[in-house]
């Protein structure tokens, strides 16, 4: 068996595409076709159905997956046993974060992994913490730091950061201390999209206070939190965001952070990867140097 045709199976596998598969290894797609092509008559065993255009393991594809990440990993392991010194690893580790773990802590994080692993490289997706936990669960990233725990079996969620949500304002809005939410439902609200952690923290304590969305006056929704941040220094409205995010700007006087009263729930930003993910040597250690 091959090892370098398990490598582009899996990565077949992965991609859910020859073509993209071939992209992303480097290769032409007549070569990627040509290696499945030899595994599957080396094995003499059908790999992937074609129906149209998408391609689907067959139960013995599905099997040989498993086994080609702990052989692929097995020689990853060999080939680290011959190298004088751990600094000397390389790879990529593929990471997806959601907005204030990806822009606030992620960075921090990773420049204190390549002072002991200077050759590790980083791909980094931004999205809400649900399309995180998807990307975790179907396999196309390797990690995923998040500001939400989702219930799935199939996932290993390791707590790293305590953190709580704040107001944030321009510096043209005076409010009175202490803030109550029923105050802040005549101002003008800036809002996360629905798949964001912060937003169902916010929603849950809405609903403990019995108010619903439609009493706010929310007059944009946003993916990106540095862009909501934007929006409130402009003073087009007011925004309920992570502490994290929001204290800089606050110590610079770009904006105006505070307590609201009664909002004493807490969150945790989440290390999250998929249990049945041979996960690369670096992403173990990753794991193991962030705890």
């Amino acid at each position: 068996m091959d090892l370098h045709q398990l490598f582009v199976f899996t990565k077949v596998v992965e991609n859910k595409s020859f073509s993209k598969a071939a992209e992303d290894i480097f290769l032409s797609q007549s070569t990627v076709s040509t290696h499945i092509q030899a595994l599957e008559k080396s094995l003499n065993m059908k790999l992937f159905d074609r129906v149209g255009r998408e391609i689907i393991l067959t139960p013995h594809g599905s099997r040989l997956y498993q086994w080609a990440l702990k052989l692929l990993q097995l020689k990853d392991e060999a080939m680290l046993d011959l190298i004088e010194g751990m600094n000397e690893l390389r790879g990529i580790i593929r990471f997806a974060a959601s907005s204030v773990p990806g822009q606030f802590i992620l960075p921090k994080m990773i420049k204190h992994f390549r002072n002991q692993y200077p050759n590790a490289v980083f791909h980094i997706e931004q999205s809400s913490s649900k399309v995180v936990m998807e990307k975790v669960l179907n396999g196309a990233v390797d990690l995923g730091f998040l500001g939400k725990k989702f219930e799935n079996d199939k996932l290993c969620f390791v707590p790293l950061v305590k953190e709580k949500l704040v107001l944030i304002t321009s510096n043209n809005i005076e409010i009175n201390e202490p803030v109550t939410i029923q105050e802040l439902l005549k101002y003008p609200f800036i809002m996360r999209n629905s798949g964001s952690g912060t937003n169902a923290i916010l929603e849950q304590f809405m609903k403990k206070n019995n108010i619903s969305k439609e009493q706010m006056n929310i007059i944009a929704y946003t993916e990106s939190g540095q862009n909501l941040i934007q929006f409130v220094m402009e003073d087009i409205g007011i925004a309920i965001i992570s502490e994290i995010a929001a204290k800089d700007y606050a110590k610079k006087q770009l904006l105006q952070m505070h307590e609201i009263n009664g909002f004493e729930d807490e969150r945790y930003f989440y290390l999250v990867y998929n249990k049945n993910k041979t996960l690369s040597l670096l992403s173990r250690l990753f794991i193991d140097h962030v705890k």
